[in-house]
């Protein structure tokens, strides 16, 4: 991810998880993720809540139906299994 992909929506491809502070490298307009099989304490989405405090919409695509650290999985197959407020706001919806 770099600074330029500012304003874009971005298939991550990568697992929803991680540090808060690493969320997100650059303020996208909305972002897709894997969710890792979600895992304990909902650890593979963890970041959907912090970009949607930040404003951004998110989302992660259920493991089973993309390939993990694959962006193009996540829009050939993958199936939303979870998505943030702002997500919602703009008419996403899980599975």
């Amino acid at each position: 991810m770099r600074q330029e992909d500012a304003g874009q929506i971005v298939l991550v491809g990568s697992h929803g998880g991680g540090a808060p502070e690493n969320a997100l490298k650059a303020a996208c307009r909305a972002a897709i993720f894997n969710d890792a099989g979600i895992g304990i304490d909902e650890a593979g989405i963890a970041r959907l809540p912090v970009l949607d405090g930040r404003g951004i919409a998110a989302a992660a695509v259920a493991a089973a139906s993309a390939r993990i650290g694959d962006g193009r999985s996540s829009w050939d197959t993958g199936i939303i299994s979870a998505v943030n407020a702002h997500a919602a706001a703009a008419g996403a919806t899980s599975a």
